[in-house]
């Protein structure tokens, strides 16, 4: 188990070992209060490819904690930007 602090700022790696970007935050179920998704600023590279770059700022999507693999130092997805893009799993963020 890892702490929720310990969470924010940890960089979110693919499969393909690209830096997809980084924690920013989570949703949380407050029913059962599980982690449903986690708040991913985008690196510019991953923010390109997937056709979320913006002209000021970054961008933030939510992504399923089903496709998270791991969490140690990082967080490890299951999936490459190519199969996130393909899947629709993730989501622009706007609060």
């Amino acid at each position: 188990m890892i702490s929720f602090e310990k969470l924010i700022g940890l960089q979110v790696i693919t499969s393909a070992a690209e830096i997809l970007g980084e924690v920013k935050g989570a949703n949380i179920d407050t029913k059962d209060w599980q982690v449903t998704e986690l708040l991913v600023k985008l690196s510019s590279m991953a923010a390109e490819e997937l056709n979320m770059k913006k002209r000021l700022g970054s961008s933030v999507v939510t992504i399923p904690v089903s496709v998270v693999q791991a969490v140690s130092h990082v967080v490890s997805l299951s999936k490459s930007v190519k199969d996130l893009e393909n899947s629709r799993e993730i989501i622009e963020y706007k609060e």
